[in-house]
């Protein structure tokens, strides 16, 4: 095997080694994004407090191992996992992988160098964790997933192809997701919701549904945290969840509409003009408090280099996780208005005082969470500039 001059990091209470290279790219002799520690130490969050919940020892598979640094964390640092399957099929990251694995002295982890969606069929059913960390887009290893996913398990879900489920290119979106996006100001939230409903859809032909435990849109990547439940009645219950977002380009007027093939409003309520429309996607909830405060209780016994970083990104998809669908974004309301913008404080004040839901949003800086109208929104903004 060809010699590569190598790299040694930290992460959490894990050290691994692998070939140095330029840059980020699938071009890497073994593939390691050090943007992408977050994503792993809130994986180990996310999986120690779904382990907690189901009181047993669970089994987990890394589907595209890489370095290792995933799978081999996940052995490392989470209480009460039994086997780790690490799949690459790369010959170099299998070197690599079982390398990393004897420097942290590890049992019970397994290498394997297969396809991704064969490897997943070979194993069905084997997992109570599986983790879909690719380079691109998770869309051609969901069916395999949900043909493999036990009752009662997590699914991971990392998609880095923002630039399709965010609307910029159209095509590709519908391509990969059968759905049709929407470049709006809350593009990343559809991009989620997007994913979050063709999972969804992909998994219902093997009568199995979905619950969001967590999600959020970071830097250039959307993650997932998916409870995997089984059964035909509960699965058809749950697609009530698919649906539509209908937007107004002209007065910024957003509604939803439930159903995969239900009527939908051509016409703007509020100011006549056509609607736009994204989906099919999801529109159950994306954030569950009670998962995500037991993800903040879990830093405590954590060691994450980004705990900061982590801590202030759950706390505020904690505060979002009873808002509904979409959310405004403020500079555009008040450029619309030809209005400044006054301090969002204010904004949600004045809000809550109406008795509306007023919340930020990890999303966006100034994006807003709330179940008033637009009419409502522009109503207080116009009232604030005229007593500022």
């Amino acid at each position: 095997m060809e010699e590569y001059k190598t790299k040694t990091i930290n992460e959490g209470i894990t050290k691994i080694e692998f070939p140095e290279f330029d840059k980020v790219s699938s071009d890497a002799p073994v593939f390691y994004n050090p943007h992408m520690e977050l994503n792993r130490d809130l994986s180990i969050l996310a999986i120690q407090v779904f382990q907690k919940e189901q009181e047993r020892e669970i089994n987990i598979c890394d589907l595209f191992g890489g370095s290792g640094i995933r799978g081999i964390r996940y052995k490392n640092e989470i209480d009460g996992v039994g086997e780790v399957s690490i799949n690459d099929i790369s010959e170099i990251a299998n070197h690599y992988e079982r390398h990393n694995i004897e420097l942290n002295n590890l049992e019970n982890v397994e290498v394997y160098q297969h396809d991704a969606s064969m490897f997943l069929r070979m194993k069905r059913g084997e997992f109570d964790v599986i983790d879909i960390d690719p380079f691109g887009t998770p869309s051609p290893f969901l069916d395999s997933s949900g043909y493999c996913a036990r009752r009662n398990s997590l699914l991971c879900v990392t998609a880095t192809d923002t630039s399709a489920l965010c609307g910029t290119y159209k095509e590709p979106c519908i391509r990969k997701y059968n759905a049709k996006p929407y470049k709006s100001e809350y593009c990343h939230e559809t991009g989620i919701r997007i994913l979050a409903g063709f999972v969804a859809l992909t998994l219902s032909k093997y009568a199995k549904c979905i619950e969001v435990k967590m999600s959020h849109s970071t830097e250039h990547y959307m993650r997932l945290y998916l409870e995997i439940k089984k059964g035909s009645k509960r699965t058809d219950e749950t697609l009530k969840n698919i649906g539509y977002i209908s937007h107004c380009k002209h007065c910024l007027h957003r509604q939803t509409s439930n159903g995969l093939a239900s009527p939908i409003d051509a016409i703007c309520p509020i100011c006549g003009e056509k609607l736009i429309h994204a989906g099919p996607l999801w529109l159950g909830p994306i954030q569950n408090s009670e998962f995500i405060q037991k993800m903040i209780d879990e830093t405590k016994n954590k060691k994450i280099n980004s705990e900061k970083e982590a801590l202030k990104l759950l706390n505020k998809c904690l505060i979002e996780s009873d808002a509904p669908a979409t959310f405004f974004d403020i500079h555009s309301i008040c450029k619309s208005l030809k209005v400044s913008a006054p301090k969002f404080d204010l904004i949600l004040n004045e809000l809550k005082k109406k008795g509306f839901i007023a919340v930020k949003t990890h999303f966006k800086p100034l994006g807003l969470k709330t179940d008033a109208s637009i009419e409502h929104v522009k109503n207080i903004l116009i009232h604030l500039q005229n007593t500022i």
